[in-house]
């Protein structure tokens, strides 16, 4: 059932990058940077996570939505390009940016309430960690979500090891190593979206969750409303390659994944072979043990371990580089250090997950 949609309300809070609004029992995050493809920026951590803390404790709050301004992204990334600017002599910025962005990340993670997250866009790193901890992922045809770290020296973060770890198969470690681009019907395939509603009527969904009635069950108020709108996105193209993914990424190793797919013998796999040997060889390491780590751990420790991670990786060369080569100078051409799997010692990858000289990630609950 639903009501008249209630009025928008503004909320103290905001700033030139991000807004808060109230409709009814729905609260409203819009991101406001739509020519930065709503990059993930630390003053937009910085009133997104005490105004996301007000709302779970308020009970006139039944419900979240964060949404992307402009037609192309929903979030397109944390903004690594201001780590890099800083240059690898700055380590507090690194240090408050990576810790303030996976706290926010873990308050979405145990936000009891629904948080529905419109990823109608570009979804990239960072935007990854403001949506896939949430409840409800709402993709739409403009959807593409990807976690692509590996091609600029860095790992999948933003409580995302924890994450793909529990997709399906090796649906995660796939997408850890590759980067692969997934629209719609492969995001609800692999589970990064729960709900597929046509680009066309997203903004009437998000009508429509205002004026629901949130009496009763709130997640079962935000199903109703999205059960409604839901459509099919068609078959997953990532279905097709299944077996295969299982397959090959349940390798013991990044080397011993690479043999298994030259040794299949199809286009796919040789195609996917070349993708990862484009890629840094220290990054694709330190994501596979990752990921194969955060399978056994709870979240606060799967992100705790990841934030160690994060200024281990930020202060090599391959991060600089790989941010260069992909963001700043754009010519794709990364010289990778060391530039063969064979040259990354296992002794140089155990050093990333080192406890810091600096304390490891806490949480205030």
């Amino acid at each position: 059932m639903t009501e008249e949609t209630p009025v928008a309300t503004a909320e103290a809070g905001g700033s030139a990058e991000i807004a808060f609004q109230r409709r009814g029992a729905l609260a409203e995050i819009a991101l406001t940077r739509p020519k930065a493809l709503n990059s993930l920026s630390l003053d937009m951590i910085r009133h997104m996570d005490p105004k996301l803390a007000d709302w779970s404790g308020d009970g006139d709050v039944r419900a979240v939505l964060v949404r992307g301004e402009g037609e192309k992204a929903f979030c397109a990334g944390g903004d690594v390009r201001a780590v890099y600017d800083a240059g690898p002599a700055d380590t507090d910025l690194r240090r408050r940016f990576f810790a303030e962005e996976y706290t926010l990340n873990r308050r979405i993670h145990a936000c009891e309430k629904p948080y529905i997250a419109l990823i109608d866009g570009i979804t990239m790193g960072g935007g990854v960690g403001i949506s896939v901890h949430g409840s409800h992922r709402v993709a739409g045809d403009r959807t593409m979500v990807a976690m692509p770290e590996t091609a600029i020296g860095f790992f999948p973060d933003v409580g995302t090891t924890w994450v793909l770890s529990r997709l399906p198969g090796e649906l995660g470690m796939y997408m850890a190593l590759t980067g692969a681009r997934l629209k719609a019907a492969d995001a609800l395939y692999t589970g990064m979206a729960t709900h597929y509603v046509p680009s066309e009527q997203v903004p009437a969904v998000t009508d429509a969750l205002a004026s629901a009635s949130f009496a009763g069950d709130a997640r079962a108020a935000v199903d109703g409303v999205l059960a409604d709108f839901a459509g099919d996105p068609g078959p997953a193209p990532l279905a097709e390659h299944r077996e295969a993914i299982d397959r090959c990424f349940a390798a013991e190793s990044v080397e011993g994944i690479l043999a298994a797919l030259d040794a299949e013998g199809s286009e796919w796999a040789a195609s996917t072979a070349a993708t990862l040997r484009q890629r840094s060889p220290s990054s694709m390491k330190v994501t596979f043990a990752a990921i194969r780590a955060a399978a056994g751990r709870d979240f606060d420790s799967a992100i705790r371990t990841e934030y160690r991670l994060s200024q281990a990786m930020t202060a090599r060369a391959d991060f600089f580089e790989g941010v260069r080569a992909v963001l700043v100078d754009k010519d794709n051409a990364p010289a990778w250090n060391p530039a063969r799997l064979e040259d990354v010692t296992d002794a140089e990858i155990a050093r990333c997950f080192d406890p810091l000289d600096v304390p490891d990630l806490t949480f205030a609950d």
